[in-house]
């Protein structure tokens, strides 16, 4: 039931992509056949050109906008568990290296693993800007 619902989903937005191709290639038949009168063959290839290149650009532009969310003010997190999941959620290999690099030197000297604990609860200052 979900796959047929998935596959009927590709087909409308396939049949979606198509007719907005055919209408994009009629538009420029269109301002072609307009300015040919005026400006003549390479004229017209050239003004169809140019408005394809401020379409392509109005769409990246707008690509562009939609890809980046702005970005949300957090406050600092209260907890250790927060300011733990926080890291992790945000620096994710750098927590999973220094997680090694910890249980690693706790095994050898478990007084690195102490200084290691107290190190990231006690944190420091978000920089000013």
């Amino acid at each position: 039931m979900i796959f047929r619902r998935i596959l009927f989903l590709f087909a409308a937005i396939s049949a979606l992509a198509v007719a907005a191709g055919v209408l994009v290639v009629a538009l420029a038949y269109a301002l072609f056949a307009l300015m040919k009168p005026y400006v003549g063959s390479a004229g017209a290839a050239a003004v169809v050109a140019g408005a394809t290149c401020v379409l392509i650009a109005l769409l990246g532009v707008a690509l562009t906008m939609a890809a980046k969310p702005p970005k949300r003010i957090s406050k600092a997190p209260e907890r250790i568990v927060d300011r733990i999941a926080d890291f992790v959620r945000t620096k994710p290999v750098t927590a999973v290296a220094a997680a090694v690099a910890t249980g690693l030197m706790a095994v050898r000297n478990p007084k690195y693993l102490g200084e290691a604990i107290r190190a990231f609860v006690e944190g420091r200052d978000a920089p000013r800007r």
